[in-house]
C-alpha cells in the first residue's frame, strides 16, 4: 500500500493482538532490585538471567511467535544481532528499557556500554541515508547530533524488549535498526533500500571477529569446558562459553 496508504501502526500487532515488540520478558527489573540491594553477582547473576515462572505460564500473555525466538535463541548461542524497523534513521541500543519505571526517558546504559555504542556506530556511519550530508529529519527527533545512534531508553521507554532480552538471557549483543524514513516503502524504492543498508549490513556481521575469543580449556586434561564464566574487570556482565 505504501506509506500513503497506512497508519504507523499497520501490521504492528500479531493476530492475537499482541506487540511482539513489547513481548519478552521483563527481565530489567529484578537485575536491578537485585543490584539496589547488594546481591549482584554474589547471589543474583548479572548475565544469563533466569525466566521468571508467570511467564512461562500457559495462560501468560506470551505470543507463539515470542516463544519460538525465545526457543530459537537458547538453542544456538548467538552472540550477535540486529532487529530491523522502518520509520526512522537511527541505530538504538540496550538498554530499551528505563531504570527508573515512570520515565518515559531516561539514559540506561548496559555494563558494556562501549561495545553496544561502537556497533551502532559501525552501522549508522556505514549507511549510506544516514551518513548523506543532505540528510534530513525523518519526523522531529534530531538523530543526527548524536551521529545516528542513541541510547533505546533515552528515546522511548520499550519494557520486554528483544535487545534487552538478549543480552540479560543470552551471550547476544543485539541492537535495533531503524533503517529508513519510510515505513512503508513500495516495491519499486527497495532495491535504494538496500543499497543504502547492504555495506553496513555486512559491516556489522562482520563485528563478530572483535574482542576475545578461544577455547577454555581444563588444564590437567586439556579438554573443553563448557558453561565457564568468563568475567572481565570493570564490567558486572559476564558472558559463558
Amino acid at each position: 500500500q505504501g506509506s500513503e496508504l497506512s497508519g504507523w501502526a499497520m501490521g504492528r500487532w500479531t493476530y492475537e493482538g499482541i506487540d511482539l515488540n513489547h513481548n519478552f520478558a521483563d527481565l530489567n527489573t529484578a537485575l536491578w532490585d537485585a543490584e539496589d540491594n547488594d546481591l549482584v553477582p554474589h547471589k543474583f547473576p548479572n548475565h544469563y538471567i533466569p525466566i521468571p515462572e508467570y511467564y512461562t505460564f500457559a495462560n501468560a500473555t506470551v505470543a507463539p511467535e515470542t516463544r519460538a525466538v525465545i526457543d530459537w535463541m537458547q538453542r544456538y548461542p548467538f552472540v550477535l544481532s540486529a532487529n530491523l524497523h522502518g520509520g526512522e534513521l537511527v541505530v538504538t541500543y540496550p538498554f530499551d528499557m528505563t531504570r527508573t519505571y515512570w520515565k518515559a526517558q531516561e539514559l540506561t546504559p548496559t555494563a558494556d556500554d562501549g561495545v553496544f555504542r561502537w556497533l551502532a556506530t559501525v552501522y549508522a556511519t556505514s549507511n549510506l541515508a544516514m551518513a548523506s550530508e543532505e540528510r534530513r529529519l525523518c519526523h522531529y527527533d534530531d538523530f543526527i547530533r548524536f551521529g545516528n545512534i542513541i541510547n533505546g531508553a533515552n528515546w522511548h521507554t520499550v519494557p520486554g524488549s528483544m535487545n534487552d532480552f538478549s543480552y540479560l538471557h543470552t551471550n547476544c549483543f543485539e541492537i535495533t535498526v531503524e533503517l529508513s524514513c519510510d515505513k512503508f516503502p513500495h516495491a519499486s524504492e527497495l532495491p535504494v533500500e538496500w543499497e543504502n543498508n547492504r555495506e553496513s549490513l555486512l559491516l556489522y556481521m562482520e563485528q563478530v571477529h572483535r574482542g576475545i575469543k578461544g577455547v577454555v580449556r581444563d588444564s590437567d586434561t586439556d579438554q573443553g569446558i563448557a558453561n565457564a564464566v568468563i568475567s572481565v574487570d570493570g564490567i558486572n556482565h559476564d558472558v559463558r562459553t
